[in-house]
């Protein structure tokens, strides 16, 4: 028994150390990465995306494109898409042909693509170093993250960082049951020009698809 009890406490001060801790290193390593996205006017990237349960196993699997360019970005997976100008979030899901419309939350605690990429971990997380490892073949630092908000639908971010590159490499998201979902970044080219046309869905490119507008 009190082993059992000696294994909670300090079960208990591990947990309560790393919520209230932001590793420097990991600070210094996620600034840099920061700042380098920064730097770019626009960004095309390629990703891979898989879904896995508690135990594992692979749900689901996809990859894609992105294009970034300020606040506004555009998600392509298989014929699905994402738009979205900054302001308006247009997703179009081909299979029940309708696009269905929001507005862009603005609010710190959403994390968008460019965010994913930039500062979102300065106010909405706590951070501390993991294990080095490899992504695909390249050494990357490995920062685990822990949200402030406990109301989150996630318990844990596990960021991957190219050490040469300084680029985001993977993003792992555990959620509370134990699930797991991956987004692995491929090629990464900055700096390609784009049109604003690019981020707003033009009703007249998909004829007979339905608008919903939940705005």
């Amino acid at each position: 028994m009190k082993k059992v009890y000696v294994s909670a406490v300090l079960l208990l001060v591990a947990v309560f150390s790393f919520a209230q801790q932001r590793d420097p290193k990991a600070k210094a390593i996620l600034d840099a990465a920061s700042a380098k996205f920064k730097s770019y006017q626009t960004v095309t990237a390629t990703f891979a995306y898989a879904s896995q349960n508690a135990q594992g196993k692979v749900m689901a699997k996809k990859s894609g494109t992105i294009l970034m360019k300020g606040d506004k970005f555009n998600i392509s997976f298989g014929n699905n898409k994402i738009f979205s100008d900054g302001k308006t979030v247009w997703n179009y899901d081909p299979s029940s042909k309708e696009v269905t419309v929001n507005n862009a939350n603005k609010s710190e605690s959403t994390i968008t693509p460019q965010k994913l990429f930039t500062d979102f971990y300065s106010k909405d997380f706590m951070y501390v170093m993991g294990n080095d490892t490899k992504v695909a073949g390249k050494p990357v630092n490995v920062i685990i993250m822990q949200p402030i908000d406990k109301n989150k639908a996630f318990s844990r971010l596990y960021l991957a960082v190219d050490k040469a590159a300084r680029t985001i490499a993977s993003a792992t998201i555990v959620e509370k049951n134990g699930n797991r979902t991956v987004y692995s970044v491929g090629s990464l080219k900055a700096n390609k020009p784009m049109s604003d046309a690019q981020f707003s869905f033009d009703p007249a490119k998909y004829p007979g698809v339905e608008v919903v507008d939940l705005r």
